[in-house]
């Protein structure tokens, strides 16, 4: 007997748990450059496939990021609409960012190494 090729439901579970395990450090990597808001987050993430997430899973992201005390928030004037809340890169969140930056050539080959053909 022949094993079934993975179902499309097996790769989405996959590509749940690889995007759950690194948007955060993508959402550091997003705040480099300056603040962002939550919407504008969701955008860019949006722009590559496997990164696309929802407001459900990005604010408590947020959230969790600032109480940790890797984002601070500011709140700023919206030309159309209401206030938004600006996120932005703290410096312990630059080291987070960093280490992270640091461990992932590594881990990303250690995982092409064992899954390879």
């Amino acid at each position: 007997m022949v094993p079934d090729v993975t179902s499309n439901s097996d790769a989405g579970r996959a590509e749940s748990q690889l995007r759950k395990g690194v948007l955060e450090y993508c959402v550091l990597g997003l705040l480099r450059d300056g603040a962002r808001y939550g919407v504008e987050l969701l955008e860019v993430l949006g722009a590559v496939r496997v990164m696309t997430t929802s407001q459900g899973t990005i604010y408590p992201l947020l959230a969790r990021l600032r109480r940790d005390g890797l984002v601070d928030t500011t709140w700023q004037e919206s030309p159309s609409g209401p206030p938004r809340r600006y996120y932005a890169l703290t410096p312990q969140g630059e080291v987070a960012l960093a280490e992270f930056t640091d461990i992932w050539p590594h881990f990303r080959d250690a995982v092409d190494r064992f899954t390879a053909k």
